[in-house]
């Protein structure tokens, strides 16, 4: 591997760019990780273009993602969701080490790349989980996150807003911010341009401005295979509806569709962020997967690993039993992350490099080939040697009045919305 170019204006970028809490935990660090806004920032610099936010699972997605993105020149996000990394996680990644561990990888493997460290899909299923987020979501930022999806979609419209206004300062003004209207669905399950505009005007009369809005656009999380999908005129126009609020898109469920509907929704929405998490964690393991990142099974329905790739057949076998033997089948066999992390760790070097090459190629070809995200990494560090500073500032400014939305215009205006929200679903990976 050659010598890292640690050039005059990267040091520049390095020392400028990098947040205070950053800063704080890694103060000998020559990983440029940075605030999420800029990551949003120059996707959109660049124009019909998205990057990756991988879920690092494990270890080896994490250091594949970070080797891909070097050899693309991209600036990408890594990211675990609450669900995977949280009080109650099912991976040895977690909110609180994902920061420290993408430090360390980007030191030891010379990386150069601007990288953001994401809190995904950061649950409130229910009022009463504000305020004990309001003291956790402190902690996240403490142990170096540097963006974060507060996703309170699972919640009525109101309730949703209310409490996004509610956790917003404490979160700091330079991270990265997220919003939700995925779990909230209208028509046919699908969220509307009714209930998107609901939450972000109301977020924008409290000085409130989200870099990214996610939806329930025909999501899926890349295990059946599908030729359903995301629907991209759909999301096309909500983006448009929300278009003076200056707001991009966060693409979830992304390993579930082809290259063919990513490429048109980099070019076709204001999509800057596109979540890849299943994907990832089977490619790692040598799980066969196809065009849409979604892992093939079998006649049985059970998972065709391809030898001489991912774990070796023996751990494999083990996997397996250990699944059959808990009844864990289909998606929950993310389940396995957390049990197999140090049999995964206690490989042979070969085995687990190319457990980490399998994710590198993967991650690689979407960055050039489908999310158009190559040669990012240099927008980032133009942007942050302009500003001048780690903190990007808002996108938008304040549209409406904080007198239309006070807390009983929210419940009237949200009440008279439609009521069809469609049947349940699961969109926390």
């Amino acid at each position: 591997m050659p010598l890292p170019d640690y050039s005059k204006d990267f040091e520049k970028a390095l020392e400028t760019g990098r947040p205070p809490n950053i800063k704080k935990l890694f103060p000998n660090s020559k990983a440029l990780i940075v605030s999420g806004k800029f990551i949003d920032r120059a996707m959109l610099a660049k124009t019909n273009c998205m990057t990756i936010a991988a879920n690092g699972r494990n270890s080896f997605v994490i250091r594949g993602s970070l080797l891909a993105a070097q050899k693309a020149n991209a600036a990408i996000i890594i990211e675990i969701a609450r669900s995977e990394g949280g009080g109650s996680a099912y991976c040895p990644t977690s909110l609180w080490n994902i920061a420290r561990q993408t430090d360390a990888y980007m030191n030891e493997l010379g990386i150069t790349v601007p990288v953001a460290i994401h809190a995904d899909h950061f649950g409130i299923k229910a009022m009463t989980d504000v305020e004990p987020a309001k003291i956790e979501i402190p902690t996240l930022f403490d142990a170096g996150v540097t963006s974060i999806a507060i996703d309170a979609s699972h919640l009525p419209d109101d309730q949703n807003l209310l409490a996004n206004i509610e956790l917003n300062p404490f979160v700091p003004k330079w991270a990265g911010l997220e919003t939700e209207v995925g779990e909230i669905k209208g028509k046919l399950g699908l969220s509307t341009s009714e209930e998107a505009l609901l939450l972000i005007r109301g977020l924008n009369a409290y000085n409130i401005f989200p870099d990214w809005i996610a939806l329930n656009n025909g999501t899926t999380h890349g295990i059946e295979e599908s030729d359903t999908g995301i629907d991209i005129e759909l999301t096309a126009e909500i983006h448009k509806a929300l278009s003076k609020y200056h707001i991009s898109g966060a693409q979830h469920g992304t390993s579930g569709n082809s290259s063919e509907r990513l490429i048109n929704i980099a070019k076709k929405t204001k999509t800057t962020k596109a979540n890849v998490a299943t994907a990832l964690q089977m490619i790692s393991w040598g799980v066969k997967v196809n065009d849409y990142g979604n892992a093939i099974l079998d006649q049985g329905k059970n998972f065709s690993k391809v030898k001489n790739l991912g774990v070796s057949e023996e751990l494999w076998q083990e996997m397996l039993a250990y699944a059959e033997a808990n009844n864990i089948k289909g998606g929950d066999f993310k389940k396995l992350n957390l049990p197999f992390e140090n049999k995964l760790n206690a490989q042979p070097k070969a085995i687990q490099d190319r457990m980490i090459r399998g994710v590198e190629d993967f991650v690689y070809n979407m960055l050039i080939n489908v999310f158009n995200a190559d040669n990012t990494s240099d927008i980032v560090k133009e942007q942050i040697l302009k500003t001048g500073s780690y903190d990007a500032g808002p996108k938008a400014g304040k549209i409406e009045k904080a007198e239309d939305w006070t807390k009983e215009k929210i419940i009237a205006k949200a009440a008279e919305m439609t009521t069809d929200k469609g049947p349940d679903g699961n969109f926390d990976d």
